[in-house]
């Protein structure tokens, strides 16, 4: 059975080192564009942002990448952007040995905060 996470914090003290500290700073950055009504908490076992009582972003770490979930509808330029990193239906997967693009995680997380507003 996986293991059960109390909160962020204990699911960041979890992961593979390579993935803790980019895990860590998406967590910033999306609470740096997330609205301060914006609650924090563990949600199908990965890190979620909540707003309005429903679930509006996820973010995992991996032993080789980290992802975000969902992808926002965005306008034509973010969609171009993402489309680098779309993995799936509703998916942003971004490698590990690659650098990892927080502008771009930031854009994402707030458009997403923008479609829900």
């Amino acid at each position: 059975m996986p293991p059960r996470f109390a909160d962020v914090d204990a699911y960041l003290a979890a992961l593979p080192t390579d993935s803790r500290a980019v895990v860590a700073e998406i967590r910033r950055r999306i609470r740096a564009v997330a609205p301060p009504d914006a609650v924090e908490e563990i949600a199908y076992q990965m890190p979620t942002i909540k707003l309005d009582g429903k679930n509006l972003l996820h973010y995992a770490g991996w032993r080789q990448h980290v992802s975000l979930y969902p992808i926002p509808a965005a306008d034509e330029a973010l969609r171009a952007e993402m489309a680098r990193y779309a993995d799936g239906k509703g998916t942003l997967k971004f490698p590990l040995r690659e650098p990892i693009p927080y502008e771009l995680i930031e854009r994402v997380a707030a458009a997403l905060v923008e479609e829900r507003r």
